[in-house]
């Protein structure tokens, strides 16, 4: 158990190659770490934005999406889904703003992971949060794909919209309405994460794979 453990995390490095080369071994961690940071700190940020240009809102409505609430002119955004017979935002994804701030600790955590493993397995502890923006949008897209295909047909407005699917990305035009969607500073900071987390594993195996081949001879 114990040896099928070490072909896992690999070897450790020795303390006078450690203090001799300590930038080769430093980089990965500290890249890997600032990844990590990058996660943590998008919880609090938004992750995508809605803007809704409307003739009887001059200035715009929008809405920002984070991983756990929305925020921003959701009332008037939900109204006017209502006549049209669109659900209630926060009626979207319940399972995954209960739990996402989990996922991302969780995300976190095998990130840092991968900074004691060793071996070319570190990958696998770093392939998940590579993963993440893309579950992200993925996930978004199905909830406004989901909302906009099952109008209400018992709507004020139904006849007049017919089922749509939003825009995830750039410009869309409902009815009389435009929308601009983008992603926020939430989505660029796991993003940012996810660059960092490459280049770390990048120096990850310039820094261990050359300790590993010299334990396996």
């Amino acid at each position: 158990m114990k040896k099928r453990l070490n072909t896992i995390i690999g070897p450790r490095v020795p303390p006078d190659l450690q203090k001799q080369d300590s930038l080769r071994f430093l980089l990965p961690t500290l890249l890997l770490s600032l990844s990590v940071v990058c996660l943590l700190v998008s919880i609090s940020q938004p992750y995508w934005r809605l803007k809704l240009h409307a003739p009887q809102y001059p200035g715009g409505l929008s809405v920002q999406v984070y991983l756990t609430h929305t925020t921003g002119d959701v009332k008037e955004i939900d109204g006017l889904n209502h006549y049209i017979g669109m659900k209630s935002l926060s009626e979207a994804a319940k399972l995954e703003r209960s739990i996402s701030v989990a996922a991302v600790l969780v995300l976190a955590v095998l990130l840092l992971g991968a900074t004691y493993v060793h071996t070319r397995w570190a990958v696998l502890l770093v392939i998940p949060c590579l993963i993440f923006p893309f579950g992200f949008l993925g996930d978004l897209y199905y909830w406004l794909r989901a909302f906009g295909l099952n109008l209400n047909p018992e709507a004020p407005l139904n006849h007049a919209v017919k089922p749509f699917v939003p825009t995830i990305l750039g410009e869309g035009f409902v009815g009389q309405f435009k929308t601009v969607a983008s992603v926020d500073s939430g989505f660029y900071l796991v993003c940012m994460g996810c660059v960092l987390a490459i280049a770390g594993l990048w120096f990850h195996r310039l820094a261990y794979k050359p300790l590993q081949d010299q334990a396996l001879s």
